[in-house]
């Protein structure tokens, strides 16, 4: 049986680094399982990192673990948010630092209706994402606005999650299979939007099966495997490299 690491704290490894978002030694466990084993990365302001990787390497607990959610239970290591420590932070201030997690079940809130929802996440007063400039993004949900939202279509649900993050002005955009169950054409539609929300400086970490698209659309990729890193570099790489993509990734 593995010995859970001790959680270190204080001790600010990542402050200096040349990068937004610092993940440094992340331990974390479900139960007695070890699930993700002393990975460490940078994400760059702005940037879309790609977290890829097997069912079960580690992809949705390394996102959970760096939005604070509490299970898994990171046990050792740094995270650092624009030189904040989010390491010792609850779920709650991490959000407030800048953090939307996008998690695969969407978790749109039954009764409400699009506004509401967005309306229910939104800071007051919204400093960069006011509601008219969300249906700008995603006109069909300004279409659909007095819909409720547990009623909208997989891509439309998907659509209004994301919106919902970006009402809270957040610095780090966590998606975790975006693209499950939707159409390819939704698929474009979605990652067109990303492209927008890229420009406007917003970093993102996306966990995908469909890897091939994720890259596409990626600067850089981590991948995973039982949980571990094996890979840290550009998108282009990963897509260039037949032997890395077969024995990591399936494809």
């Amino acid at each position: 049986m593995n010995v859970k690491p001790s959680f270190e704290k204080g001790i600010n490894h990542a402050a200096t680094a040349p990068a937004f978002l610092s993940v440094w030694d992340m331990h974390a466990y479900y139960g007695e399982s070890y699930i993700v084993q002393g990975i460490s990365f940078n994400v760059h302001e702005g940037e879309i990192l790609a977290l890829l990787g097997r069912n079960g390497a580690g992809k949705t607990s390394t996102l959970r673990s760096i939005a604070r959610i509490g299970d898994p239970e990171v046990t050792q290591g740094e995270i650092w948010l624009d030189h904040q420590p989010l390491h010792n932070m609850s779920s709650h201030e991490a959000a407030q630092l800048g953090l939307g997690l996008v998690p695969e079940d969407r978790r749109i809130i039954p009764g409400l209706t699009v506004e509401e929802n967005l309306k229910l996440a939104q800071i007051a007063p919204p400093i960069g994402w006011s509601i008219e400039r969300l249906y700008d993004l995603f006109p069909r949900l300004g279409e659909r606005r007095m819909q409720e939202g547990t009623t909208l279509s997989g891509g439309e649900q998907q659509m209004l999650s994301i919106a919902r993050a970006l009402a809270r002005d957040i610095k780090v955009l966590l998606l975790d299979e975006p693209y499950e169950g939707l159409a390819p054409v939704i698929v474009d539609e979605i990652e067109k939007t990303l492209g927008i929300i890229k420009e406007q400086g917003i970093t993102t970490i996306i966990v995908e099966q469909n890897a091939v698209r994720a890259l596409q659309l990626a600067d850089r990729a981590v991948i995973l495997d039982t949980g571990g890193i094996v890979f840290d570099g550009t998108a282009a790489e990963v897509l260039e490299n037949e032997e890395l993509r077969s024995e990591y990734l399936a494809i």
